[in-house]
């Protein structure tokens, strides 16, 4: 179900009745749509955790082109980022709220272990270090953030074949105490959409069960 967040961010809900846990989801780059609807139901019959997924770009069209979504990342700001976050978390009615986040919202992910909402977080091939191209006055390095936060509560899920997670920053982040789950052929992408070139279907399956395992304890 569509709802609006009182900032003025769309958000899918789907709610589980007395569900242990909440679950928000931070998409990828493209936003809200149904792909992510789906996500969103799925996680919520099949995990049991009472879910939200949130608009990354509550500012831009829906039919924003990925030139004006990218052209807008300087000016994103991480505290409305978080704010929506809260939002979210409030919204699923549960006291244990857990993130999962893929692509860019991976990167917040990251970013949101720094805020303490969240009890587990899931980065599912999350940028580690902020894209030269999207650095903006308000825009933190994810690792930094996540070293202001627990980093023992995040799980990684990373591609080893993916140019927006380079091996050099992999390192950087298994030198916190950040899980990481790591799958060699893995390009960006491989999990979270089967009508991408990049999906590997058996990984993510196997994605999909360690995300589960991790954020359901």
């Amino acid at each position: 179900m569509r709802t609006t967040l009182s900032s003025g961010t769309s958000a899918e809900v789907h709610h589980v009745p007395s569900a242990p846990f909440g679950l928000v989801v931070h998409p990828d780059i493209f936003g809200l749509r149904p792909l992510f609807d789906e996500h969103v139901r799925r996680f919520a019959e099949e995990w049991g955790m009472s879910t939200v997924a949130i608009e990354p770009f509550p500012n831009l069209a829906a039919d924003a082109t990925i030139e004006e979504r990218f052209a807008s990342m300087p000016s994103k700001r991480d505290g409305d980022v978080f704010a929506d976050l809260q939002l979210a978390a409030e919204l699923t009615g549960c006291t244990s709220v857990r993130m999962i986040g893929f692509c860019m919202g991976g990167m917040y992910a990251f970013k949101a272990a720094s805020t303490g909402i969240f009890d587990r977080i899931v980065s599912v091939y999350g940028m580690i270090s902020l894209p030269e191209a999207w650095r903006g006055p308000e825009q933190a390095e994810p690792l930094s953030l996540l070293a202001q936060g627990d980093a023992s509560s995040v799980l990684a899920i990373l591609g080893g074949r993916d140019v927006w997670t380079p091996h050099d920053d992999i390192e950087r982040l298994r030198e916190t105490d950040a899980t990481i789950a790591y799958y060699e052929e893995g390009e960006h992408g491989f999990a979270h959409d089967p009508s991408r070139p990049a999906h590997r279907a058996a990984d993510a399956a196997d994605a999909f069960i360690r995300a589960r395992n991790w954020l359901t304890r």
